[in-house]
């Protein structure tokens, strides 16, 4: 099934490449592609990954990949996948692999009134590494009792507010206000202990806190709504669920893939009548016991990352404080996911549609008409957060002005791997890296050094190709360029 897309491929227009239905294809896949970047040559698993999730059942309209596409576990890096909530007895399939295992993995964007003559890059680079713990422990982490994780897992950013670590002001400029509903009741008692103490941490791997300054406007309109203008001081916030969304996803995994057994090339679960090409992409009815239990525990995650990058914001507004004698004004843009499935309201072929849209390394790209859209937003669009590498740039884009985008109301999450981690290690070195990013005006801090060459520019996709690609394919406009001058990493 897998080895054959490139004999059932055609154009779907600017930016897009549709690969027509053939084998346990349920439906077409779309890649947000041009044809240089499908040539022969490329590594096929990602194409091939997508044509596998064509076949998850109750899937409906196409399945999608964003223009940052990469391999991944299951599912691609970039994939989009709707199922139908009210397919069958018990409901379309969700997956853990169609998630990812950083649940609610995603990106906080900052705006100041700093302006970057104010700033001693070097100096704050240094202090920021030193007051935001990073790296792969929960070492500095704030230490939670049962009851504060109770409230943390079922009220996510709202929660962090009431402890003193966050906002109130900045729950309306997060996705689904900073909470996804959930009783927590899936959430075993290692994985809350995994996250008692890693609140307001970072994490490693391409986990970040990024000082930038606007430097490009491309829709004045948007970006006036969003607050942003070039000279702008703003801050990127990209992180997760830490261990706790790790451990979630990875007893979920075991316990939805054991209900599968090989028959021949297909994975089989007699249980629920379901039969997938790869046994990473395991999923469970809706309505199933196990579907349901996921659901809820994913959600609980999904808070305690709204409730982390709030933690995070909260330190960061104290060392502009202590810098500055004010916290720079600091003002949450919007606060968006990458990694999550959430059951949302389409329209598929003209048709309302009740789905579960699993989005893994992808972000919502709502409508500016969109009820969920605080009122600064309407007829601009969603802010999309799109990071790059740390030595190029990030990008600000925007939802459609009205209504939905084809792919489910989704766009591209950030540049997109183009070398394996491990391949960037062998071939980059990191104090080289260091020196090089130091001389072009980019002070990166890093808790462990030599993670620097995975997460090297030239480890990653070009960011503005990735931008133009998701432009063509008319799934969000560019709005504003943000290069960054610090860096924290893990």
């Amino acid at each position: 099934m897998t080895s054959s897309w490139r004999d059932h491929i055609e154009s779907d227009g600017p930016g897009r490449i549709r690969i027509r239905r053939h084998g346990q294809m349920l439906t077409d896949a779309i890649l947000v592609a041009d044809e240089s970047q499908i040539g022969e040559g490329i590594d096929d698993r990602s194409p091939s990954q997508l044509v596998n999730t064509a076949a998850m059942p109750g899937i409906v309209g196409d399945a999608w990949a964003m223009a940052d596409w990469h391999f991944g576990y299951g599912f691609p890096i970039g994939g989009v996948v709707a199922t139908d909530v009210d397919f069958g007895e018990n409901g379309g399939s969700i997956s853990p692999g169609g998630v990812g295992f950083d649940i609610n993995c995603g990106v906080r964007l900052c705006s100041t009134e700093l302006s970057i003559d104010q700033i001693d890059p070097k100096s704050l680079a240094t202090e920021l590494s030193e007051r935001i713990p990073s790296g792969a422990s929960s070492k500095g982490g704030f230490v939670l009792n049962s009851n504060e994780m109770d409230s943390v897992l079922s009220r996510g950013a709202s929660a962090a507010v009431d402890i003193g670590l966050g906002d109130s002001d900045d729950l309306a400029a997060i996705e689904s206000n900073g909470v996804l509903e959930s009783e927590e009741r899936s959430v075993g008692e290692r994985a809350r202990k995994r996250g008692t103490k890693s609140l307001g941490t970072l994490g490693s791997g391409n986990h970040f806190l990024e000082l930038q300054v606007v430097d490009r406007i491309v829709d004045e309109r948007a970006a006036s709504a969003y607050g942003l203008h070039e000279g702008l001081v703003t801050a990127m916030i990209h992180t997760g669920s830490r261990g706790l969304g790790h451990q979630v996803c990875s007893e979920h995994v075991a316990s939805i893939e054991s209900k599968y057994r090989q028959q021949g090339k297909m994975w089989h679960s007699d249980e629920w009548g379901m039969t997938l090409p790869d046994r990473q992409l395991a999923a469970a009815p809706l309505h199933s016991r196990e579907g349901a239990s996921y659901l809820d525990a994913m959600s609980a995650a999904g808070n305690f990352a709204f409730a982390n990058r709030s933690a995070l914001t909260q330190r960061l507004r104290d060392v502009l404080r202590a810098r500055f004698g004010r916290d720079g004004d600091l003002d949450v843009v919007y606060d968006v996911s990458h990694n999550i499935a959430k059951i949302e309201e389409h329209k598929v072929h003209g048709v309302s549609c009740t789905c579960c849209v699993h989005r893994k390394g992808a972000t919502r790209a709502l409508g500016g008409d969109h009820p969920e859209l605080a009122a600064r937003f309407s007829g601009v669009g969603q802010p999309v957060l799109v990071p790059g590498d740390m030595g190029t740039a990030s990008w600000v884009l925007a939802g459609p002005r009205r209504g939905a985008n084809a792919a489910f109301s989704s766009s591209c999450h950030g540049a997109g791997r183009k070398m394996s981690r491990t391949a960037a290690r062998k071939s980059i070195d990191s104090g080289q890296l260091l020196k090089r990013l130091e001389e072009s005006g980019v002070h990166v801090r890093a808790k462990t050094p030599n993670v620097l060459s995975e997460e090297a520019p030239e480890a990653y996709k070009d960011v503005d190709d990735v931008i133009s690609l998701t432009s063509k394919a008319n799934l969000a406009r560019p709005v504003a360029r943000l290069r960054p001058f610090a860096v924290i990493k893990g």
